[in-house]
């Protein structure tokens, strides 16, 4: 078998592996499957770009997920900062959803619990979303934010609760 044959098959490897779990990560953290799919793409370009200085296919795992979390939040950032001066120039307000009643509940406690989790301090969203929405264990939580793991198990509680307030003032539910 050549490198490249090689190269290319442990690539497809973690591709196949990692990639449903970020697309997860990342769309949390953005809100947008297009989005989350983008900033997928973009954190496998520099994975692929940086394949042969990471040694197996575990730590490409946690590089990806650092990575491609780390894109989401940028984007996120300049998002708000785009929108913030999209709204000072034009004050539209935003588009509102027509549909059905069920519909409009969903979108609204949809659009509850991602504004409740933009309000959590990053430290406590990262890691809540890496474990609800990434289906990320507290060991892999760690490793990727190279911090313990009974620090990941503090920071999940200490951000469920803070949603449950945060969700429980705005008088929300949830289905």
């Amino acid at each position: 078998m050549s490198w490249r044959d090689s190269h290319t098959r442990h690539f497809q490897h973690v591709y196949d592996e990692v990639f449903p779990i970020i697309v997860r990560i990342v769309y949390r953290i953005t809100g947008d499957l297009d989005s989350a799919e983008e900033v997928c793409q973009d954190a496998f370009i520099r994975f692929y770009e940086r394949m042969d200085t990471i040694p197996d296919s575990e730590q490409a795992r946690y590089w990806l997920i650092r990575v491609a979390k780390n894109l989401a939040l940028n984007l996120q950032k300049r998002r708000g900062r785009e929108r913030r001066a999209y709204e000072r120039v034009f004050r539209e307000p935003a588009p509102r959803e027509v549909s059905g009643e069920t519909e409009v509940l969903k979108a609204e406690s949809s659009k509850a619990v991602q504004h409740a989790l933009n309000r959590l301090p990053e430290g406590l969203r990262t890691v809540l979303i890496m474990k609800e929405y990434g289906d990320l264990n507290y060991k892999e939580i760690a490793t990727v934010l190279g911090i313990t793991e009974g620090n990941v198990k503090v920071r999940v509680f200490r951000a469920r609760e803070r949603l449950a307030e945060v969700l429980k003032e705005g008088d929300v539910y949830v289905p």
